[in-house]
């Protein structure tokens, strides 16, 4: 009994919103606002300024999957870290083989001081982000648990910005 007012009232609700549906299209209709399709040039246009926005994990990291090199690897945004920071394993997939005398760099980092190989690479793809000739720096093996995108990289957008519990990045 209890639940024949609660339908009742939901069905009142449905009569109504669909009502103003079509009684705002025959309006847009009669005024001449129509939606106009958009031009096949344009649909295929990319944003004028990509952003993307990546979601903290349960610890509050930012992590992402980056297109270096033509290869995606898993990295950890790290606004802390001046460079692009690559773990050894990484670095040998995306073709990057420094030799033991390139490892010239000094760095400090949390587990310590640690010497690293600097390099260049091309283009570092996120999303729709599109970044040319990021400084980045290889560590040695065992250095570092994840690679990080660091500030070369973060640096070279046109801005970003962490809100409660997301980041968002505009390239």
């Amino acid at each position: 009994m209890s639940q024949r007012p609660i339908l009742w009232a939901l069905g009142i609700a449905g009569s109504v919103a669909l009502g103003a549906v079509g009684f705002s299209q025959r309006a847009a209709s009669t005024l001449g606002l129509e939606p106009e399709p958009v031009p096949a040039a344009a649909r295929n246009a990319g944003p004028a300024d990509p952003t993307l926005t990546v979601a903290a994990d349960y610890r509050g990291h930012y992590l992402v999957r980056p297109e270096i090199e033509r290869f995606r690897i898993h990295m950890m945004v790290d606004t802390g870290a001046s460079v692009v920071a690559l773990k050894a394993s990484d670095a040998r997939a995306l073709g990057i083989k420094p030799a033991p005398r390139d490892f010239t760099m000094s760095l400090s980092t949390a587990n310590g001081a640690v010497r690293g190989a600097r390099v260049t690479l091309r283009e570092v793809r996120l999303g729709d982000i599109v970044i040319r000739n990021v400084e980045a720096v290889v560590l040695p093996e065992g250095a570092l648990g994840i690679s990080l995108l660091g500030n070369s990289f973060l640096r070279k957008l046109k801005g970003y910005e962490v809100q409660t519990g997301r980041m968002v990045l505009r390239g």
